[in-house]
């Protein structure tokens, strides 16, 4: 398997871990629906999470918060709109980015965007 995939399967790991450990109740991973997928939808308060997790083993490219692009906001909104009509149920909705840094030989590093919006 190619690293970039291992290291990003590794960070959606360290990525529930980290929201359930805050209180979040994790309610599916890899949501998919056609060509669309949510990483991470979790609840906290009664309010429904769209989280995508970006994760970096180097940052000779930059953070991995600053590889989210426009496109793939809108992407992810339109996977919320989905998930959304498919459960109706929800009415607080909030997008969060959780960025995470794994350089070798040094702790973990994550950085939570909170309410994404355009």
């Amino acid at each position: 398997m190619a690293k970039h995939i291992t290291t990003g399967k590794k960070g959606e790991e360290l990525a529930a871990s980290y929201f359930k450990e805050r209180g979040y109740e994790i309610m599916h991973k890899n949501w998919r629906h056609k060509h669309w997928e949510i990483d991470i939808i979790a609840n906290r308060n009664n309010c429904l999470h769209i989280i995508e997790v970006k994760t970096r083993a180097s940052t000779l490219f930059g953070h991995p918060e600053e590889n989210i692009s426009e496109k793939k906001i809108r992407y992810l909104m339109n996977a919320a709109e989905e998930f959304t009509y498919q459960y109706p149920e929800w009415k607080k909705l909030q997008f969060d980015v959780l960025s995470i840094t794994q350089l070798q030989g040094k702790p973990v590093e994550y950085f939570l965007i909170e309410d994404v919006y355009l």
